[in-house]
């Protein structure tokens, strides 16, 4: 116990350290704005500050980093209320209701229930991740590869399978994910593999390549020729307006509390993500609503929860990815190709052998959702003055910033063009409903995956059963199964029934 209060001590000192505060504040600066524009989003946000942090200290990096993750979360309410334009997707769920408010005069309303539920489903997350993180990782320590084998494919198989949409598609994202992380150098033999002679893919295609190109430019592509909502006049905006009422605190107060509690666990599986979170809790309200016909009119219990439950999600998400190097999300995987980048192995030896990096990273969370809950109103008439940048201009440089980073990267204009054929085939999975998620996940857990399959047949001798052999090994193998099970099944009996 003496061990776990000087940790905490230790992240403490560092969260709180001029460098520590000054980046935590930087990074959720620019994930307010990021959740705020419509359409950016905070994958390719922090895929274009990647190559920003390559001489920061890692903890500063992944403090801004992770920042700018939680950070458009509360931005993203935003654009939904005012706009009825969800900043990022797991704001869509809150335009059903939160633009009706608006409408009705109860923007100040809607935003600061919004930035106060954001910040309760987020401290109760932060909690479990104090909690639970670092029992996870203690366990983790008794892993050998064929249980590192196993978890990874049952993270892969949950990202698939969980995803909205044809778990068909899901799968064989993954499995393009995973293929796309086999090209460059064999790790064992140190030949070139899958390269086509491309001697710019010696290496392997750049992660921060991919992940614009799937998300950034995809997302510009299929923006084109959108039309620019126009904002809304909201008057002068003071506290009174803001503060909810006896009988509006009565209404909400529950809905925020299951939509923590479902946000805290559905971000805690690998592949769910709080697109996912938000919409599960948003059904739950409706379901246990006595009132469910004003749901979609303007119901603050349509506000509550979801935003409860995407940002408990966010920082939950971290509990897979700081115990077992498992991402919980898309987003949390570009982290976790972050700390790759700076020669940090994520993994559950992570809380042991950088205890200031992971409780720094903690207690940054707990001071970043602060710094969120004092800058989020008070800011309501930038962000509206912002949302007024017309289409046409946003997008263009937001494509030189995404070449300038990509390059900058390696100093590689082969990159330019790897991220621009990644935005053309996203936007080309976007028409035809592929997730672009599992790509991503794959490709970055790929690689792992078959170091530590080779290492367990390494030491297996060559026997595959050495993977049902292990106990731990088997039941996560046995998991994956069910998983597949209850995804396809169902489809493939309706089929034999069809015939």
């Amino acid at each position: 116990m003496s061990d776990f209060y000087a940790h905490i001590a230790l992240g403490v000192a560092k969260a709180l350290s001029v460098e520590g505060l000054f980046f935590c504040f930087v990074g959720v600066t620019v994930g307010t704005i990021v959740g705020v524009l419509p359409g950016i989003g905070p994958l390719a946000a922090i895929s274009l500050a990647l190559p920003m942090t390559y001489y920061l200290d890692p903890t500063a990096a992944l403090i801004m980093l992770a920042g700018i993750f939680y950070g458009a979360q509360y931005g993203g309410s935003t654009a939904s209320i005012l706009l009825n334009l969800p900043g990022t997707a797991t704001a869509a769920i809150t335009c059903l209701d939160g633009y009706p408010l608006a409408k009705q005069g109860k923007a100040p309303l809607a935003l600061f229930v919004t930035a106060v539920n954001s910040f309760v489903g987020s401290s109760f997350a932060i909690v479990l991740v104090m909690g639970f993180a670092p029992v996870i990782a203690e366990l983790a320590l008794e892993f050998s590869s064929a249980e590192y084998f196993s978890v990874m494919l049952l993270g892969l198989i949950a990202a698939s399978t969980m995803t909205v949409g044809s778990p068909f598609k899901g799968l064989a994202m993954v499995v393009f994910g995973v293929a796309l992380g086999l090209v460059g150098t064999d790790v064992n033999t140190g030949m070139f593999r899958f390269n086509f002679g491309i001697l710019q893919l010696a290496d392997g295609f750049s992660l921060v390549a991919l992940a614009m190109g799937l998300f950034g430019v995809a997302e510009i592509i299929a923006n084109i020729g959108g039309v620019q909502g126009k904002p809304m006049a909201l008057g002068r905006i003071g506290f009174r307006t803001m503060w909810p009422k006896r009988h509006e605190w009565k209404r909400i107060w529950k809905p925020t509390l299951r939509g923590t509690v479902i946000g805290s666990f559905v971000g805690a599986l690998p592949g769910t993500g709080p697109g996912i979170a938000s919409l599960m809790a948003y059904a739950a309200e409706k379901r246990l609503s006595k009132t469910p016909e004003e749901f979609g009119k303007g119901a603050l219990e349509g506000i509550s929860a979801p935003e409860a439950a995407n940002n408990a999600s966010v920082q939950a998400a971290f509990i897979p990815t700081l115990s077992l190097g498992i991402p919980g999300d898309a987003v949390v995987a570009v982290l976790l190709g972050a700390m790759i980048l700076h020669g940090i192995t994520p993994g559950p030896n992570l809380i042991n052998d950088q205890p200031e990096m992971f409780w720094g990273l903690i207690i940054s969370f707990w001071i970043g959702n602060l710094m969120l809950l004092v800058l989020n109103i008070p800011l309501i008439g930038l962000w509206v003055r912002l949302l007024s940048i017309p289409y046409h201009l946003l997008y263009p440089a937001i494509l030189v910033f995404i070449c300038v980073g990509v390059y900058s990267s390696d100093n590689n204009v082969f990159d330019i063009f790897v991220v621009l054929g990644f935005g053309v085939l996203g936007y080309l999975m976007r028409i035809f409903d592929y997730p672009a998620m599992p790509v991503l996940l794959g490709f970055i857990l790929g690689p792992l995956m078959e170091e530590h399959f080779r290492r367990a047949l390494l030491l297996g001798r060559g026997d595959i059963t050495t993977f049902i052999d292990r106990p731990i090994s088997l039941a996560f193998l046995l998991v994956s199964a069910a998983f597949l099970s209850a995804a396809f099944l169902p489809g493939l009996r309706k089929r034999f029934a069809g015939n």
